[in-house]
């Protein structure tokens, strides 16, 4: 959403005391522990403090796995020759042990980073909350040129459907700017099982939604943590 704002309030001490997931990863002597890694990324106006994100931070870090909320460059004005290039320093070399989770914008940081990777190289998994390929009820001029690069800007589907193993997209049926079609979209495209929640909005803070059980069944899911 273009003005997800809402994230006072919602700052929360996080233990530095979590203690990361390990995955053996052998070769020919020794074995390497990796943890899997969790980058969830705000959309178009938002903050690591918004709405859920704190919520998912916590549950996840709970659970073992290490994760980052960064804050994207210049929010009001997401660029994608900003936002891409950030998150692909951000994760650095992205394995299977990478996850990502975007809302709104951040899903498609997330699938025009996934097509810049190298080939062979695959990510774990990603969820999307709110994505989409085109936009409705955009108000003002501003709002269009800002997103129009992220609606036109070719893309290659099928080298973003190879670089993710598995992929989940929730959507929800009152979203005033995802357009329903764009639901079966993101699963004819990259292959995502979708679920749709009632009466979410727009997934933002400004919709209250202060937790996303959804989001963590998700992440929990693609990362083979479900029990």
């Amino acid at each position: 959403k273009h003005h997800d704002y809402g994230g006072g309030g919602l700052r929360r001490r996080e233990s530095d005391c979590v203690h990361p997931k390990l995955y053996a990863k052998e070769d020919s002597r020794h074995v390497h522990f990796m943890p899997k890694r969790v980058f969830i990324i705000h959309g178009w106006g938002g903050n690591p403090q918004e709405g859920w994100f704190p919520w998912l931070k916590k549950e996840l870090q709970m659970r073992g796995f290490v994760v980052q909320v960064p804050s994207m460059p210049n929010p009001e004005e997401p660029k994608i020759e900003t936002w891409v290039p950030f998150l692909s320093k951000l994760v650095g070399q992205a394995d299977e042990n990478t996850f990502l989770v975007g809302h709104s914008i951040g899903c498609q940081t997330i699938i025009r980073y996934l097509q810049t990777l190298p080939e062979g190289v695959k990510i774990g998994g990603a969820v999307f909350v709110a994505g989409w390929y085109n936009l409705r009820n955009l108000e003002t001029d501003d709002e269009k040129r800002i997103a129009g690069p992220w609606v036109n800007e070719p893309r290659d589907d099928k080298k973003i459907r190879q670089a993710v193993n598995r992929a989940i997209a929730i959507f929800s049926d009152n979203d005033p700017f995802v357009i329903p079609e764009n639901q079966k979209s993101w699963g004819k495209l990259i292959g995502a099982k979708i679920i749709v929640e009632h009466q979410k909005g727009h997934f933002s803070g400004d919709d209250g939604i202060k937790e996303l059980p959804s989001a963590l069944e998700a992440m929990l899911e693609i990362a083979g943590e479900k029990q």
